[in-house]
């Protein structure tokens, strides 16, 4: 496979991955039900296996590549930090305002 390709399916992954996350994690809809979700153990799993990409292809990516799983990995792991240690009730309300 030409190297433009799989730089290309690289970027991909890692996006459909974030975007599952950030699902998981309730900070956007799902687009099959149409509904804020949170799901904080699927959102880990995610984190998990974007890690575990990084891990396994270390020293094997270009410095943007590798740029772009730190920032993605950054990102999703502040917003799960935020969104495991905020109190229930302010979810249950925001639930009842969307």
């Amino acid at each position: 496979m030409e190297d433009e390709k799989l730089n290309q399916l690289f970027y991909s992954l890692v996006y459909s991955f974030q975007m599952q996350t950030w699902m998981s994690l309730g900070k956007i809809k799902n687009p099959v039900s149409d509904k804020v979700e949170k799901d904080l153990q699927a959102a880990q799993m995610t984190i998990d296996i974007i890690d575990m990409i990084k891990e396994k292809t270390k020293n094997n990516l270009s410095e943007q590549e590798s740029n772009f799983i730190e920032q993605v990995l950054a990102d999703l792991k502040l917003n799960y930090v935020h969104e495991s240690t905020r109190p229930e009730s302010s979810t249950e309300e925001e639930k009842k305002e969307n």
